[in-house]
């Protein structure tokens, strides 16, 4: 099947889904998602694919949502409704497929970027690799489970810190405070990531899914609400003054003039 929005890649049991939106660093939409959520699909019925890896072309990793598509939007809270369906399709299938999901970092992950490799079983990142927040530093709130995935990872007390003052911050401290499992050097990435989905695809693939049920089992149903509430929370944000403040002041690279509202 060709796509518009990844590079689909399946070779030894392993496939590759690559965002393929470089010139936006990533940054998603409804058609990627939908590109994502047809993948995902493939690899779910296909018997010989036994580890799916998730990566971007380019610099970027994922970039999170596609912010100039809502500066550009006369709606941001319907924009906002709409994708977030999409992406929260796409947690649930990350989620729901029996098999090993790696994330592979190469490089920027902000916003749904952290989103999307927080729900993977498995994160390998590139050291140049960076993170940020990113939402609530444009008036939005994260989504995508955020805000149960990434606390389950690295505890409350530091998702606080990240929701609050949005720091940005390298592979290395994403490494120590547990949010990502192991940092290489930029050119052994690839090598890397494929070698562990490799062990992972000739090891024993029934044992693995039956444990990421269990993972699911334990806390699916706080998923699936942590996602509804999430959404309601931002179309409702996706309406008030600061989140158009903070959208045009991203879009127009000035710093946000907030008037909580």
């Amino acid at each position: 099947m060709q796509f518009d929005n990844i590079i689909f890649q399946k070779a030894n049991q392993v496939a590759v889904i690559r965002f393929n939106r470089p010139k936006a660093f990533n940054a998603v939409n409804v058609e990627l998602f939908g590109d994502i959520i047809k993948a995902l699909e493939i690899c779910v019925d296909d018997r010989d694919v036994k580890v799916i890896v998730l990566t971007g072309e380019g610099k970027a990793f994922c970039a999170g949502g596609d912010v100039a598509l809502f500066d550009s939007s006369p709606d941001v809270s319907e924009t906002i409704r709409q994708l977030t369906k999409s992406l929260h399709f796409a947690i649930i299938g990350i989620r729901r497929t029996s098999k090993p999901v790696i994330a592979m970092i190469n490089g920027t992950a902000a916003g749904a970027g952290v989103s999307i490799a927080a729900a993977c079983d498995l994160r390998i990142c590139a050291s140049s690799a960076k993170f940020k927040q990113a939402y609530t530093s444009i008036g939005l709130i994260p989504d995508g489970a955020w805000t149960l995935m990434v606390p389950l990872l690295i505890g409350f007390s530091k998702a606080s810190e990240l929701v609050y003052l949005d720091p940005v911050f390298d592979a290395q401290e994403a490494l120590q405070m547990g949010l990502v499992n192991k940092v290489v050097d930029d050119s052994e990435l690839e090598k890397t990531t494929m070698h562990i989905a490799l062990k992972l695809a000739s090891g024993p693939i029934v044992s693995y899914s039956i444990v990421k049920e269990n993972f699911n089992n334990a806390f699916f149903g706080l998923l699936e609400r942590q996602l509804e509430l999430e959404r309601r929370g931002m179309i409702w944000v996706g309406k008030t003054v600061d989140a158009k403040e903070g959208i045009s002041a991203f879009v127009e690279k000035r710093k946000p003039s907030f008037k909580g509202q």
